[in-house]
């Protein structure tokens, strides 16, 4: 009896390490079409040099989606097409923008209008107020003071030397300290999303009703790094009612410290956007590699298309997409078929809210019934109350994993597991033979913020990988230096390499990945088909 159950643990042993252990000789074709045969700086130059920024809902994004839908279809994959998430709001574009000091000097400003704030039909010209405003009750001490003025909206930002280079990477030290669980921080709380949402919209009342000429925010860096999203948002009512730019934080600095100083400067702002209600409704591009078997199983890897618009979005987030579409190419071309389909998604709305990928996830995976409390409906959608349990969808239970790539053009150096610690030594087999690629830390640690969280959320393995910072929190996160110029190419090669091994090794191997449990009480079982 004991040298049966030993024969059998130990067959047992045999079985799962032979289903856990890389395959190497794919994983050899794979790293000889990734890095001899690459195509993934060029599929990153068309996106960011042709197609352009790509603010979801605008014509840059369309273009985005119709381009890679086509591209995708060339290199064979099945199924390529545009599938709409649901109402998206608004669209909104800028052609040009350009803000002057006009008195007491003259100087041309660096800057860029925030998003779904209106152009300014012409030119228009005023005298400065500088507005500080943190509270609702704030709002009351420039009642009647501000139409006709130019807005500044914050104080000046504080310059101080730099004590680090601009330019990161992971070291042994960095990667250890990661790799070290941390206890989770506290999650944003309903109350403070409830103050911060009713100072938006008193805010936005307010500017309506005062009617400055336009609001001029600085833009959050040094060297004329501006840092550039949104001003009101594309959700009907929430359009920011007057112009609205980011200027360069030296010269907003210099044009406060006139004003301090009683001089009366005057400011030129001249913006021309454009709205487009076309086509209210918001698309991610899907294409597959279908599977051989394993009865409609798939795996998913995805990056979000979207961006904003102060440059082209190169590392946020065509970095992600060059990759992954990358990663789909190379296995196309080495031409074995998976056991289990591979799916690409780009996400359209992640920059919003993760729009794309939630929708997804609630057309195809899990959805709770629908929020009918408008106020409710306003808040994040990781802080509002729930409806009630996950519907389970069918295709829940045939999903294995879903990967992501959206933090930048630097290599991929591990993976965070969400906590799931069945995962560990999985991953452990299948990185061993990337270590050579710098690919070494697997951490428990949960990141967020981007499109693996709604998959995480509804109980599916959704995966966001380690990648080196370069310099994508210190110059290029969503600013107007976020250009070709920024992108890696050994870098963004090796991320290939490694997505399309992860993907391989996820949809051949014997069992779907491990999951996390929900809570008994918090789903419904998916229907039997």
């Amino acid at each position: 009896m004991k040298l049966t159950l030993t024969l059998s643990t130990s067959l047992f042993a045999l079985t799962l390490f032979a289903a856990d252990s890389p395959d190497l000789l794919m994983q050899t074709r794979i790293r000889q079409e990734a890095f001899r045969n690459s195509k993934v700086m060029d599929t990153a130059q068309e996106l960011l040099d042709t197609t352009g920024s790509r603010v979801t809902g605008s014509p840059g994004m369309k273009a985005a989606n119709e381009w890679t839908r086509a591209k995708l279809a060339e290199w064979g994959l099945a199924n390529a097409q545009l599938e709409s998430w649901g109402t998206f709001g608004r669209g909104w574009s800028y052609q040009s923008c350009s803000v002057r000091l006009v008195s007491p000097d003259v100087a041309q400003f660096l800057a860029l209008p925030r998003a779904w704030a209106p152009g300014t039909n012409g030119p228009v010209r005023g005298k400065v107020a500088h507005v500080t405003i943190k509270t609702k009750e704030d709002l009351d001490k420039y009642k009647g003071k501000l139409a006709g003025k130019i807005v500044l909206l914050g104080d000046a930002p504080e310059f101080k030397a730099r004590d680090k280079g601009q330019f990161h990477r992971y070291d042994s030290a960095g990667l250890d300290d990661l790799a070290q669980y941390a206890v989770p921080g506290a999650p944003r709380t309903r109350e403070l999303s409830i103050t911060r949402r009713e100072l938006m919209k008193a805010t936005l009342e307010f500017w309506a009703d005062e009617k400055p000429l336009a609001v001029i925010v600085p833009g959050n860096g040094d060297f004329g790094t501006l840092h550039v999203q949104s001003a009101g948002s594309a959700k009907p009512g929430e359009q920011y009612p007057v112009p609205s730019v980011v200027l360069s934080d030296e010269q907003y600095a210099r044009v406060l410290r006139l004003a301090d100083k009683g001089k009366e400067p005057e400011i030129e702002v001249d913006v021309k956007a454009t709205w487009h209600d076309d086509d209210l409704n918001g698309y991610n591009t899907i294409a597959e590699i279908p599977g051989t078997d394993r009865n409609g199983e798939v795996v998913m890897l995805g990056a979000h298309l979207d961006s904003w618009h102060g440059s082209t979005g190169a590392t946020d987030n065509v970095v992600g997409v060059a990759a992954v579409m990358e990663a789909m190419r190379i296995l196309k071309t080495i031409g074995i078929a998976p056991k289990r389909t591979i799916r690409v998604a780009l996400w359209s709305g992640e920059e919003q809210g993760l729009y794309g990928s939630l929708g997804y996830v609630e057309k195809h995976f899990a959805v709770r019934p629908p929020q009918t409390d408008a106020d409710e409906r306003a808040l994040p959608r990781s802080v509002q109350k729930k409806t009630g349990p996950l519907a389970l969808k069918p295709a829940h239970a045939k999903l294995s994993a879903y990967f992501n790539l959206d933090n930048g053009t630097g290599k991929i150096r591990g993976i965070y597991l969400q906590e799931n610690a069945a995962i560990r030594p999985i991953f452990e087999k299948w990185i061993e033979p990337l270590r050579d690629l710098g690919v070494t830390t697997l951490t428990m640690r949960s990141t967020g913020s981007t499109d693996h969280i709604p998959f995480d959320t509804v109980g599916l393995p959704g995966f966001q990988f380690i990648q080196d910072d370069i310099e994508y929190k210190t110059r290029t996160h969503h600013t107007n230096f976020d250009s070709f110029e920024r992108l890696q190419k050994d870098d963004l090669m090796q991320a290939s390499a490694v997505m399309a091994t992860f993907v391989w090794e996820a949809a051949n191997r014997s069992d779907l990945l491990p999951r996390k449990p929900l809570a008994k009480d918090d789903f419904v079982p998916a229907p039997n088909k």
